[in-house]
This record gives structure tokens, C-alpha cells and sequence, in this order.
């Protein structure tokens, strides 16, 4: 028990961290260099939606060391929704029929991702490790999508 309050063992955990956190920045950076060598030109409206949401991940990281109330508004912010209606407006040259249709299609998309944090929630609570938390949102996720999914079908909503 000592070794889990020795200043040492602490500091070694967080520059652990910070390391796996550098480097998962890098990889993603390169991954999006290599994106966009072998692939043709994007337009601003590609490349857009990918920059805005490694910032996003950049200032949760930041933020989650000062406030974690902070960290998790941001972390929730309908950026993933922002940006999908911004590709389909775009996409769609502004029809307006097909983000109509796209934004009811995330509306229903919102209840099973209500309950995958529920279940989260409930897991690290119960004291599940990440894998734990992550398997039991994920599952709860995934059948609430299937509920949603089949009962748009049988009431004809697409």
C-alpha cells in the first residue's frame, strides 16, 4: 500500500502517462501526414472536421489536470454531431431534405449513447477497470442501437 502514495511511484505513473500520451499524439499525427501524402488533394471542408477533433482531444487532455467538470462538458460537446451534419450539408450541397433527414437519424442515435454512458457510469461505480466499463457501455450501446434501429424499421421512420 505504501508504493501507492510514494511521491516516486506517482511521478513515474505520470510521466507514464504523459508519455503514452505523446505518443499516441504522434502516431495520430503521422497517420494523418501519411493521409494526406497518399491521397489527393482535400478540400478545407475534409480536412476540417479531422484538425478540429484532435484539438478537442488535445484541450480535454489539458483540461482533465484542472477540472474534471471541465473536461468532461467538453469531452460531451456534440462536436461528432457538429461535424457529421457539416460533411452531409456539404456532401449534399446544402440540401436541405438530406440534413433534415441526417439530423432526425442522430436524434434517434442519442438514446443508445445516453445509456452507453449510463452503463459506464454504473460500471466504474461497481468498480470495473476501464476494459470492464468500456465492454459494458459498448454492449449496452449496441443493443439499445439494435432496439432503435428495428423499431424505426417497423414504424417506417428509415
Amino acid at each position: 500500500m505504501g508504493d501507492c502514495f510514494d511521491g516516486k511511484a506517482v511521478s513515474q505513473r505520470h510521466s507514464f502517462y504523459d508519455f503514452e500520451f505523446r505518443h499516441s499524439l504522434f502516431v495520430q499525427f503521422a497517420i494523418f501526414v501519411a493521409f494526406v501524402i497518399y491521397n489527393p488533394p482535400m478540400k478545407s471542408q475534409d480536412i476540417l472536421p479531422v484538425v478540429l477533433s484532435v484539438i478537442i482531444i488535445i484541450i480535454v487532455a489539458i483540461l482533465e489536470k484542472q477540472s474534471k467538470v471541465v473536461a468532461a462538458i467538453t469531452a460531451t460537446m456534440p462536436l461528432t454531431a457538429a461535424l457529421a451534419l457539416w460533411i452531409v450539408y456539404t456532401s449534399a450541397n446544402g440540401d436541405k431534405s438530406a440534413t433534415s433527414q441526417f439530423s432526425l437519424s442522430m436524434i434517434f442515435g442519442f438514446i443508445p449513447t445516453f445509456f452507453f454512458m449510463v452503463a459506464a457510469w454504473i460500471a466504474s461505480r461497481a468498480g470495473m477497470k476501464i476494459s470492464g466499463i468500456l465492454l459494458t457501455g459498448y454492449s449496452v450501446w449496441a443493443i439499445g442501437a439494435g432496439i432503435v434501429f428495428l423499431l424505426r424499421k417497423s414504424l417506417g421512420l428509415g
